[in-house]
């Protein structure tokens, strides 16, 4: 019998523990870069160093924002070129591009009769480390998906719950910072993702790649090798050749859908309802950028100082607060996302943020300090909600939505809405703040009131359900002319062989390939949140 394959010295479960040890740096990487900027931005030997931007809220959104633009990037470069350099290369060359950007934003320093020059400097630096975080989230969710035996929606959580405890750190460092008298108070902060990054980084060099992957690649002995490690038995082990087995079977089927497929198929109807699975997917994306979350995490000190007149020291204190609040929130999902159901906890979400931004604009009007803390309460209600809810649950909603045939398509094009209403937002809500003051937050109730009609008439329960069941949730509303949130209502929990028997009836799928489908869930379930 042959040994068992090792990396970083582990096989079997303690293999797989190292492996999300290791990507927990780069989800904490992604939140830090997220929250950091809220404390530079109002240091004033930030502001000395790049004085363009004093008093000028147009300019501070694009400076803020452009990050999101460099994200966008490397979602895209991903997209076109992932495939191309596998999970762990990319994941390496996002860490690599984090180092690089974030080096030029701290080597921006001023310089005589060229004030701006350092700005310019700062701005591409920005672009870069959002290139390299783009494409560390379209990587890191892909590769631990395909390494991993846990559940798609466990995956998902533990991967926000970790985005915001890197934001909650980036507020405490910037907080611990603030009366530095040099321009390490702001440097620092921003040079410290590069310690992240580097455990990232040297981290992944030692880890294998993804199985998957290597069978794409038709490099099925490296494949079982990896396999045989994070399975803890030898080469030829019973488990590692079932499992390679079902990923060569199920890339045969994805193979077999992208042959035919044609960007007409993203726009059909019919029993797979196409179009409205990928407005879905992307609505969701649409409605937690657009509900102001990123309003309230890039710029919640400068919201306090500026609309509740607290003072810098007091703003950022309470800033970091309020991100011990959102990290403690988000673990909250873990146990409402399948109890209670996506839907419930979209309507819930999107309820809660809407009182909170009423509150919040309700108790700014008068303009008395007394007022101005229920404000404060408002903004704090807030992160408690989205943490909860919308942190978590559209990125659940919009991998799980869409039928094997236009997935990867529909998770892109979610991704691509997310970035850049993510960019927008942030580059407006200085605008915003400067010009309408708490009309800011009346905007923000209003946006997330319109959300609750639209999820509780079109969004579906997908919770307790089978991708292949979600197919059919479709296909019986379609058939059968009820609303697709009544369809999956209905429909009870199904057997292998009854949603086989659904399949054909309705027209989805001949029937081996469909029993092949479904006796690969967990593959597929890989599939939908790696895409």
């Amino acid at each position: 019998m042959s040994s068992i394959p090792k990396y970083l010295g582990l096989n079997g479960r303690p293999l797989g523990i190292a492996i999300t040890t290791i990507l927990t740096f780069g989800f904490v990487l992604v939140g830090y870069d997220q929250g950091v900027m809220s404390g530079v931005i109002q240091t004033p030997l930030w502001l000395d160093n790049f004085p363009a931007v004093d008093n000028n809220p147009n300019l501070l959104g694009f400076t803020v924002a452009i990050y999101d633009i460099g994200c966008l990037l490397g979602a895209l470069w991903c997209m076109l070129l992932g495939d191309r350099f596998g999970r762990q290369k990319s994941c390496i060359l996002g860490g690599c591009c984090v180092v690089i950007g974030v080096t030029i934003q701290v080597t921006a320093f001023k310089k005589n009769g060229t004030p701006n020059g350092a700005l310019g400097q700062f701005l591409v630096g920005r672009i870069i480390t959002g290139t390299g975080n783009g494409m560390n989230m379209a990587s890191m969710p892909m590769y631990q998906a395909e390494v991993s035996n846990a559940a798609r929606g466990f995956l998902v959580l533990l991967e926000c719950g970790l985005i915001a405890t890197g934001t909650m750190l980036s507020y405490w460092l910037n907080y611990g910072v603030r009366n530095y008298t040099t321009s390490m108070t702001w440097r620092f902060p921003i040079a410290f993702q590069i310690i992240l990054a580097m455990v990232y980084i040297i981290g992944l060099f030692f880890l294998p790649e993804s199985p998957r992957w290597l069978c794409k690649q038709d490099r099925a002995v490296d494949a079982t090798k990896v396999m045989a490690a994070l399975n803890g038995e030898s080469l030829d082990g019973s488990q590692t050749a079932v499992d390679i087995r079902g990923i060569v079977d199920s890339i045969k089927i994805e193979h077999a859908v992208d042959s035919n497929f044609q960007f007409k198929d993203l726009f059909t109807g019919g029993p797979s309802q196409h179009f409205r699975r990928i407005i879905l997917g992307v609505s969701s994306q649409f409605f937690q950028q657009i509900g102001g979350c990123n309003a309230v995490i890039y710029y919640f000190p400068i919201l306090f100082e500026k609309s509740l007149n607290k003072s810098s020291d007091t703003s950022l204190l309470l800033g970091g607060v309020n991100m011990i609040v959102y990290a403690v929130f988000s673990l909250v999902s873990f146990w409402t996302v399948e109890s209670l159901g996506r839907r419930k906890l979209f309507l819930i979400g999107s309820f809660g943020q809407m009182i909170s931004m009423v509150i919040t604009f309700g108790c700014l009007i008068p303009g008395t300090p007394t007022a101005a803390d229920g404000a404060a309460f408002g903004l704090f209600l807030y992160i408690a909600f989205f943490g909860a809810t919308y942190l978590t649950v559209p990125w659940l909603y919009a991998a799980e939505i869409n039928p094997l045939r236009i997935r990867a398509k529909g998770a892109a094009a979610a991704n691509v809405v997310n970035w850049s209403i993510n960019f927008l937002v942030v580059m407006v809500t200085p605008i915003m703040v400067a010009h309408i003051k708490w009309g800011t937050y009346v905007f923000f109730a209003a946006v997330n009131a319109c959300f609750i009609p639209f999820i509780y008439f079109f969004y579906p329960e997908t919770s307790h359900r089978s991708l292949e069941e979600i197919d059919l949730i479709f296909a019986k509303g379609y058939y059968e002319n009820i609303s697709y949130v009544k369809a999956a209502q209905e429909l009870p929990k199904l057997s292998v062989q009854d949603m086989e028997q659904l399949a054909t009836q309705y027209g989805l799928a001949e029937a081996n390939e469909f029993e092949k489908a479904t006796s690969l869930e967990h593959v597929e379930e890989v599939n939908s949140k790696g895409s």
